[in-house]
């Protein structure tokens, strides 16, 4: 097939990421022209994804504001990011594609898809109404959602989604080496809960390593006593995962999938995590890691701790059997066939 992908013009596709979705859709366009498909990646200049063809638009001027903010204020209308959507869809237009995998959390990009053969992954829960509106004004089965939580998001929000496609990680070799460190990875933002991944960390006897970028500009968090490693490529934010001692994800919202808990298992570390959003989904509870009830942190050290006694083996093997970036590539590749021309 001759497929566009579509990612967000509000940040670039690079190594390392700024979030799961960015990480999920260039292993997604790099899996499917491994495959043999034809792919055209659209995203923002300063993108780079080996072993794709990329069409790239100028980073919008107004490409800050428009990022979504979980458990903020919704984004203002960005003309810059509609501008750059609007070249984007011109130029997949022009391509004769069969069929457009659009993954863009942004209300024009649907309103420019109309017409073609598209399938819209919705990486988010509706928090965004324009976005809400605009996915509700289409027939479900040009519609995907990553979790079964975030799909009864959706639903509730009067939003019929036909497709449950879950995220799917690589598999990368691993020497597992813990270190005895707890590793708390992903953007530095409040609704992944940092404070409380700390203290539950300290409370369970471990040292904290921070592997990840500040994303929400308004957002202060105390990191004193930790050790902050910033933003690691992919690669080397699993070898961290693999020599860490659990991976921490405190998320303090409904989490549409979890990326991070998700390459933790697939690096043979155990995640403990509050059971919230996809949480459930992503995590084997008692094989590959444990949940807490949300924002429970006493409870959360509990299961930090109890994390330290599983069997790392069997924890890859988990996200093995669950995770895996070549059931995402099936999943993809049987949907967007049946949306094609």
């Amino acid at each position: 097939m001759r497929i566009a992908v579509v990612a967000s013009p509000v940040t670039p596709l690079r190594p390392a990421q700024l979030g799961g979705a960015q990480a999920f859709i260039s292993d997604l366009a790099a899996g499917l022209a491994a495959r043999g498909h034809d792919v055209t990646l659209h995203c923002t200049e300063g993108s780079e994804v080996p072993g794709v063809k990329l069409v790239m638009v100028p980073v919008p001027p107004d490409a800050e504001a428009a990022l979504v903010m979980p458990g903020g204020a919704a984004p203002a209308p960005a003309r810059g990011v509609e501008a750059a959507l609007s070249a984007m869809f011109e130029a997949i237009a022009a391509e004769q594609v069969d069929v457009v995998s659009q993954h863009a959390f942004d209300a024009p990009a649907f309103r420019f898809a109309r017409g073609l053969p598209v399938l819209h992954t919705l990486h988010l829960p509706p928090i965004v109404e324009a976005v809400a509106a605009a996915a509700g004004s289409l027939p479900a089965s040009q519609l995907a959602t990553v979790s079964r939580s975030c799909l009864k998001s959706w639903q509730s929000a009067a939003v019929d989604v036909a497709h449950l496609m879950p995220n799917g990680v690589g598999d990368l070799p691993v020497t597992f080496s813990a270190l005895g460190a707890a590793l708390i990875a992903g953007r530095i933002s409040p609704e992944k809960g940092i404070e409380h991944a700390i203290e539950a960390a300290r409370v369970a006897g471990l040292d904290v390593r921070i592997a990840g970028a500040h994303y929400d500009p308004a957002y202060e968090v105390d990191l004193s006593g930790t050790t902050q490693l910033g933003s690691l490529r992919r690669e080397e934010l699993r070898r961290l995962m693999a020599q860490s001692a659990v991976t921490v994800c405190a998320v303090r919202w409904e989490e549409p999938f979890g990326m991070v808990a998700a390459e933790a298992q697939m690096a043979g570390c155990p995640v403990a995590a509050y059971r919230r959003g996809a949480m459930p989904e992503v995590i084997e509870e008692g094989v590959s890691g444990f949940l807490a009830e949300p924002d429970d942190v006493a409870a959360l050290s509990l299961a930090i701790r109890k994390c330290l006694d599983l069997d790392r083996a069997v924890v890859r093997s988990s996200a093995q059997r669950r995770l895996g970036l070549d059931a995402a590539l099936d999943r993809y590749e049987r949907a967007l066939s049946v949306a094609a021309r």
